[in-house]
């Protein structure tokens, strides 16, 4: 099913920050080459401008196509429901703009992607229940249209998200915990395993918010949840203390992720998707697969070491959100709006590749150059300037996408 009244609002203003946070990385990876350039903005240097593009990444573009899949399963596609999409995403949108104005004057806590400090801090928040009202409101309207399963499964999602502008509030502040903890040792495959199949259990309700249409008759419904259960039931066995990582239940623990690269693949597969978004899930199961591997190998005893906080863990994170996330944001995106065409998808794609595969081989050659870092050899340079090509070609594909809303 499509719902394509409102697709376009969530398109324009997703793929807004998309390209919003795309400028400032460009800009940043020029910098990173050019140093001399952060002279032209002044007293908004580096340390300035990343807070913007990683919390514009985050809650803007990462975000805000799943608050579309919210809204298609809550909201009614009519004039009323419109105008309340609109105004929910203004507010989204208000409080990012807002929030990049906080960041760029120092107004910031100092915790990665919880830099909400000061008068921006509540600003989120405040969107987010915006939104919950919204839905909220629709729910409400329309009780009578959902079966009791649908009534019960929805009531229980808006329990749920109405903790969540308290919790953002709330781990924003700096007495909650310190921005670097010194007696963390880091991320153990407990916590590994459980953040991740929380992202699998987003995924795994995507064809339900979307209402797309079995193939099987919803099979792949039932195992993929029992399949899922067990995966928790690991969790909740292993260590979840200050374990190290060459603990042999630690690394047993995220290996239980292997499995989940066909099962979600499989899974997703079992729908029918509108032809525009089904290059997007493909590629988004290819980024999985990588991901979830490459991820499970640097978290061994020695690989672990090596690539720490190193421009391997910028890679990492450039394969979960420009290619993972990006994917399956533009399948969403897809699929609400009944269309789309296939302009930038290997532009993306490629450029995205490139970036991630030159920062991983900067962050595997760190350890054993740091001189030639330091000193800004040229190779070390090349490598740079290979990765500001490549952002900039996932910049123009971006923007692409943007026009395309509005043609």
């Amino acid at each position: 099913m499509t719902t394509s009244g409102f697709a376009g609002t969530v398109e324009r203003h997703a793929l807004g920050w998309l390209v919003a946070a795309n400028l400032v990385g460009v800009w940043l990876a020029a910098v990173l080459l050019w140093p001399a350039l952060a002279g032209i903005t002044g007293p908004w240097g580096y340390g300035r401008w990343m807070p913007l593009h990683l919390n514009w990444q985050l809650y803007g573009w990462c975000s805000l196509p799943i608050v579309g899949a919210l809204v298609a399963w809550f909201v009614r596609d009519d004039r009323v429901g419109r105008l309340h999409v609109r105004v929910a995403l203004g507010a989204w949108s208000l409080a990012l703009g807002l929030g990049g104005v906080s960041w760029l004057t120092g107004v910031t806590s100092g915790k990665l992607f919880l830099d909400w400090h000061g008068w921006a801090r509540p600003l989120l928040p405040l969107a987010m229940l915006v939104l919950w009202s919204v839905l909220a409101l629709q729910f409400w309207g329309r009780r009578h249209e959902f079966s009791s399963g649908g009534k019960w499964l929805r009531g229980a999602a808006l329990a749920l998200l109405l903790v969540v502008p308290n919790l953002l509030f709330w781990a924003a502040g700096r007495e909650v915990y310190p921005s670097v903890n010194p007696h963390s040792g880091g991320a153990t495959g407990a916590s590994l395993l459980g953040s991740t199949l929380g992202v699998i259990v987003i995924f795994g309700l995507l064809p339900v918010m979307l209402r797309v249409r079995s193939r099987d008759g919803g099979a792949a419904g039932r195992w993929f949840w029992a399949a899922l259960a067990l995966s928790f039931a690991v969790y909740a066995r292993v260590n979840h203390g200050d374990a190290s990582h060459r603990a042999p239940g630690q690394i047993g623990a995220l290996g239980v992720l292997l499995a989940w690269v066909p099962l979600l693949a499989v899974y997703l597969g079992r729908f029918e998707w509108h032809p525009a978004a089904r290059p997007w899930l493909r590629a988004g199961m290819a980024w999985w697969a990588l991901l979830v591997g490459t991820g499970f190998l640097t978290f061994l005893p020695g690989l672990s070491e090596r690539l720490k906080f190193t421009n391997a863990l910028v890679s990492h994170a450039h394969l979960a959100m420009a290619g993972l996330v990006t994917s399956l944001n533009l399948l969403m995106l897809r699929q609400l709006r009944g269309g789309g065409t296939r302009r930038g998808f290997w532009l993306w794609q490629l450029g995205c590749a490139v970036q991630v595969a030159v920062l991983m081989y900067a962050g595997w050659t760190e350890v054993s150059s740091e001189a030639d870092w330091f000193l800004r050899a040229d190779w070390t340079q090349a490598i740079y300037g290979v990765r500001l090509a490549a952002g900039l070609a996932m910049l123009v594909a971006s923007i692409t996408w943007l026009k395309e809303t509005w043609a």
